[in-house]
């Protein structure tokens, strides 16, 4: 009960800023204003494009929009490696955060017997949470922040990361460097990718490794 309740107070944390100031940094950064936005630091749009992508993490900031500036700004493989990094680096500080919390303090806040459930929950298909929720949502920072609670090792947790972040970093791009209006096709791919990418690490990698689960 207490995991449930957790990870809706997560959620809630992270919408209560998305209702209150959501519509204004939605127009801040949507179409052309993420590229200008960008544009005005110069050389170090890449710098400011990765932290607003960690900011995300408590902010209500469109992902998907700063990627695909990105994607204008230097193409494809570049922009897509520097969003895909942004995504990353926010999942990961959101892990590593709560992971400093320690087993005891995740006790305390969970209980014994949820927080059992938990790393029992993310030993088993922690993997595949983290891989499809990056291009979701809310749920990237929900999930990665629980993983860290619960004890996900950092070995599959990363890996699951990587295989969500980096197909989101390039179909944005994709979309940023093409000038697409609607990223329906982006959508698909961040969606549908992460899944095999993450079928195809843990059966050749990930479950040779003593420590992966």
């Amino acid at each position: 009960m207490r995991l449930l309740l957790l990870f809706l107070v997560l959620a809630l944390l992270v919408l209560i800023p998305f209702l209150i100031f959501g519509g204004s940094f939605e127009s801040l950064f949507s179409g052309s204003a993420a590229i200008v936005w960008l544009g005005d630091f110069g050389g170090w749009a890449w710098a400011a494009g990765i932290l607003l992508l960690v900011g995300d993490l408590v902010l209500p900031l469109p992902a998907t929009a700063i990627i695909a500036a990105l994607g204008y700004i230097y193409g494809f493989v570049l922009g897509g490696l520097i969003g895909a990094l942004g995504s990353f680096l926010s999942g990961a500080l959101g892990y590593g955060v709560c992971r400093l919390f320690g087993r005891d303090a995740a006790r305390r806040l969970l209980g014994a017997r949820d927080l059992e459930r938990g790393e029992r929950l993310f030993q088993a298909v922690g993997g595949w949470l983290v891989a499809l929720s990056r291009w979701l949502p809310v749920f990237p920072e929900v999930i990665a922040c629980m993983a860290g609670l619960t004890g996900m090792s950092a070995a599959r947790f990363f890996s699951a990361l990587a295989c969500g972040s980096l197909p989101l970093g390039f179909a944005f791009a994709a979309v940023g460097h093409a000038g697409v209006e609607r990223p329906t096709l982006a959508l698909l791919l961040s969606a549908l990718v992460p899944p095999l990418l993450w079928l195809t690490l843990s059966r050749l990698f990930l479950r040779r490794r003593p420590d992966a689960t």
